[in-house]
C-alpha cells in the first residue's frame, strides 16, 4: 500500500488549505484513514480520523475548523483546513490502517504546512 499526500503550502492566519492523501494497493475495509501532524522534536498527533463507515474522529484544538472527509472509490482521504492558526504549522502525515487479516499500518509521506503573516 502506498500513500500520496499533497496540498501543503503556505498561507496566512485565517486562511484555507485543502490536503489530499490517494492510497493505492491491497486495501482492506473496514479501515482507518487519516492526518497526523508532527511539530519539530514531538511525537506525532492525530488531527482527523475517518473510517470507511464515516465515522469521523477530530483533535480538540481542530474540531469546528478542519473538516475529514473521503472519497471510498477512490481511497482518497482530504483535509480541509479553515481558519489556519500559527500553531498549526506542522508536517502532516496521512494514514491508513486496517486488519487483512493482520493489522496494517501505512503512512505517507509528510506535506509541509505553514501558516504564518
Amino acid at each position: 500500500v502506498q500513500l500520496q499526500a499533497s496540498g501543503g503550502g503556505s498561507v496566512q492566519p485565517g486562511g484555507s488549505l485543502t490536503l489530499s492523501c490517494a492510497a493505492s494497493g491491497n486495501i482492506f475495509r473496514p479501515n482507518h484513514m487519516g492526518w497526523w501532524r508532527q511539530y519539530p522534536g514531538k511525537q506525532r498527533e492525530l488531527v482527523a480520523d475517518m473510517t470507511s463507515g464515516g465515522n469521523t474522529d477530530y483533535a480538540r484544538v481542530v474540531k469546528g475548523r478542519f473538516t475529514i472527509s473521503r472519497d471510498n472509490a477512490k481511497n482518497t482521504v482530504y483535509l480541509q483546513m479553515n481558519s489556519l492558526k500559527p500553531e498549526d504549522t506542522a508536517v502532516y502525515y496521512c494514514n491508513t490502517n486496517f486488519y487483512d487479516p493482520t493489522w496494517r499500518d501505512y503512512w505517507g509521506q509528510g506535506t509541509q504546512v505553514t501558516v504564518s503573516s
